[in-house]
């Protein structure tokens, strides 16, 4: 495994847990914190299916938007498939004033 497939996949394990943990305590929050009752488990259950979306959608942005990491948008150094002749563009300074 490549310096850059490890960063991207670490990239999309971040971006997953995220969305779970976002999902799961607004459910929490919205339901309340009885986490005794079987809504909790449904909770859980529930937020796992953006966690799910968001590895789908980070596996489509390595493809096709920044190719080093899960953004689908191009990074600000133009890494994505759309970058310059010259390769990346990062490190350099931007033009004009």
């Amino acid at each position: 495994m490549t310096a850059l497939s490890k960063k991207v996949l670490l990239d999309i394990l971040e971006r997953t847990l995220a969305a779970y943990v976002t999902t799961f305590l607004g459910l929490l929050i919205a339901d309340g914190f009885d986490l005794t009752d079987v809504s909790a488990l449904k909770a859980a259950a529930i937020a796992s299916l953006p966690a799910a979306l968001s590895v789908i959608k980070g596996a489509i942005g390595s493809r096709f938007g920044d190719t080093n990491s899960a953004a689908w948008l191009p990074g600000r150094g133009g890494g994505g498939k759309s970058g310059t002749k010259g390769g990346s563009r990062a490190g350099r300074q931007p033009r004009g004033g």
